[in-house]
């Protein structure tokens, strides 16, 4: 834990302020909860802990960019050069987007594979990475404040719904 506050206070807080690597930055200490309370329950990090942080790291980035899509004139007069304030087209945002939420479909399915789920969590797994990705193109095609939102209420059902899959089928 003590780790994950001194990430986030010392590497990722004075980083806001740099374009695009801000939000890469921010996803160590934000994916490292999980993996936390595997080490705190298990006394040791292991390859399931890791899944974990990678599942949370690859989620964080279409999550958060689609805030920053939604937010971003807030951003800029705020001064933080997020990604959709730099480039206002959203063609790098949309990349993005788009390469993390593909990434993220195979990555979840390693629960499965490292014995942390069953079949039932790979086939929720699939649809909901697919449905998530889907949804990351469809923001990419269409750069939109509408489909920001979709992105941004996808995220938010997406991790919750996958975490109760693997917890349901553990």
């Amino acid at each position: 834990a003590l780790s994950s506050l001194a990430s986030y206070a010392r590497v990722y807080t004075p980083r806001k302020s740099r374009p695009a690597f801000a939000t890469l930055v921010g996803g160590v200490p934000g994916a490292l909860p999980p993996m936390i309370g595997w080490a705190a329950a298990s006394g040791t990090l292991t390859i399931e802990a890791w899944v974990l942080f990678a599942i949370v790291f690859l989620w964080q980035m279409p999550h958060f960019l689609a805030i920053a899509w939604l937010f971003q004139e807030d951003y800029a007069r705020a001064g933080l050069p997020m990604l959709p304030v730099v480039e206002p087209d959203g063609r790098s945002t949309a990349q993005q987007v788009v390469l993390y939420a593909a990434v993220l479909v195979p990555v979840s399915l390693l629960p499965t594979i490292v014995g942390l789920s069953g079949r039932v969590y790979l086939v929720g797994a699939t649809v909901l990475g697919i449905g998530f990705l889907a949804l990351g193109i469809r923001f990419a095609l269409q750069r939109n404040r509408v489909n920001a939102k979709r992105l941004f209420l996808g995220s938010i059902t997406y991790l919750p719904l996958l975490w109760g899959l693997m917890l349901g089928n553990h």
